[in-house]
């Protein structure tokens, strides 16, 4: 089966839709002007202001929310965090999460006019951290998806590794759905493919690369697990903790349990955060893709009901 060719980014909402038996929302791209000169971009979803903010992980985009968002039928923003999607790559490849903070920060002010309900998928839980602690005007509550900082990268992280320690360019998008689904990663194949083409273009010589910047970058950053120089974590760093011990807003992680996060992890995350949450989801490191529905009913419970 060879990927769909259509270029708009929109056109596989229709049938995501009418899987879920809902209705596709409005949706536009959003794009920011940041005062370095570089770019933020982001999907807005349904009609009315959101309260609900969604942040990927590692070499993902938003669009990795798209089924979740439609089974949640409410007003979400979706961000691409820096070097990913459509938001623009940093000349210093800087991608740690207080400094992704500092974009979603931006991009929070200009699209948001109320605290957020934030939900960030590994790095991007990380970075919703980051920007708890910092900015706890944004911030209403935090659900970290499936990570926790210092996680042992003898286990789920090492499959991220060797998934970008291979090839950054391919023949066709089969290959690279190949690849991703004998690695673990994305649900059904067709949900793959998807996720694939909406993260990839073709290159002029014809080759198929990713739009991220993080494919170049991801093997070198995951194996820096140690603590580093403070000015210069790793995503994985154990400061992540500091960031989550300094969050005022609530806090709730969801282990996925064939994912990164082990049943150890978990036990660990809830001794150092006694008053957070902690909640099992049947589903791989991508929650987001392998159980929306399941994630969606999660987060629908911490806001109020409002229909796109």
């Amino acid at each position: 089966m060879q990927v769909a060719i259509d270029i708009s980014e929109f056109s596989y909402l229709p049938a995501q839709a009418e899987a879920l038996s809902v209705s596709v929302p409005s949706v536009e791209r959003l794009t920011l002007s940041l005062t370095d000169g570089r770019q933020v971009s982001a999907l807005r979803f349904g009609d009315g202001s959101p309260r609900i903010t969604l942040l990927h992980g590692a070499g993902l985009n938003a669009h990795t929310w798209d089924t979740t968002v439609l089974a949640l039928h409410q007003p979400v923003l979706v961000i691409d965090l820096a070097g990913h999607g459509d938001s623009s790559w940093r000349d210093d490849a800087d991608y740690t999460p207080r400094t992704l903070a500092l974009d979603v920060a931006a991009a929070l002010d200009a699209w948001t006019d109320a605290p957020q309900l934030v939900i960030g998928q590994s790095l991007g839980g990380l970075t919703g951290a980051a920007l708890a602690a910092a900015r706890p005007d944004l911030v209403a509550e935090l659900i970290v998806v499936d990570i926790t900082p210092g996680i042992d990268t003898s286990a789920g992280p090492a499959a991220l590794r060797e998934f970008y320690a291979g090839p950054t360019d391919f023949a066709t998008r089969d290959e690279l759905v190949d690849r991703a689904i004998a690695l673990g990663f994305g649900g059904a194949r067709p949900d793959t493919e998807r996720g694939v083409f909406l993260n990839t273009r073709v290159r002029q010589d014809g080759r198929i690369e990713w739009k991220h910047h993080f494919a170049h970058l991801a093997a070198q950053a995951l194996a820096a697990h140690d603590a580093g120089e403070a000015s210069a974590p790793s995503a994985l760093n154990t400061s992540g903790w500091d960031d989550l011990e300094r969050t005022s807003a609530p806090v709730t992680l969801v282990r996925a349990i064939d994912g990164f996060v082990s049943a150890a992890d978990a036990e660990d995350f809830a001794r150092r955060l006694p008053e957070a949450r902690v909640v099992a989801i049947k589903a791989t490191h991508n929650v987001q893709e392998t159980a929306p529905a399941e994630l969606a009913a999660l987060i629908a419970a911490r806001v109020p009901t409002a229909g796109m």
